[in-house]
């Protein structure tokens, strides 16, 4: 039997041609997860949490995390989220333009699930809409 969990997605990014591109790429592979768009690490640990006037998501969620943001970058969001008792069981997969080899150890030691590269996803983000879509029929989240 094929998994058909809802999955919900966090984006988190600064970029609105990126967050777009995203968006665009799971809804034209077919992929209806719905999808939370939050600026920055700040924003999306109110979302998360709860606090966020307007936003919300509900469980079972993953976060796909950029890492060079204002205010709160992704690399304070991780060391938030991994300290909060209530979130730190979070799946985070980091989807970033940096390819940096210490970016991506660092990355590692927060606990994240993956760490995709923006340019080495596929044009249009394809490979990560596959990804994701595997990830939902294999892979079980807690609620």
């Amino acid at each position: 039997m094929i998994n058909e969990q809802k999955i919900n997605i966090l984006l988190v990014d600064d970029d609105d041609v990126s967050a777009e591109s995203v968006v665009r790429s799971l809804r034209k592979n077919a992929v209806d997860f719905p999808i939370t768009l939050a600026r920055d690490g700040m924003e999306a640990l109110e979302i998360l949490r709860e606090t966020h006037p307007h936003l919300s998501i509900e469980k079972p969620y993953l976060v796909l995390l950029d890492l060079n943001m204002p205010r709160m970058n992704g690399f304070e969001f991780l060391h938030e989220v991994r300290g909060d008792k209530t979130l730190h069981s979070s799946v985070i997969f980091v989807l970033t333009t940096s390819d940096a080899e210490s970016d991506r150890m660092r990355a590692y030691e927060e606990n994240i699930a993956g760490y995709m590269v923006k340019s080495v996803v596929g044009p249009q983000f394809s490979k990560l809409a596959s990804l994701l879509e595997s990830y939902r029929s294999t892979i079980s989240l807690p609620n």
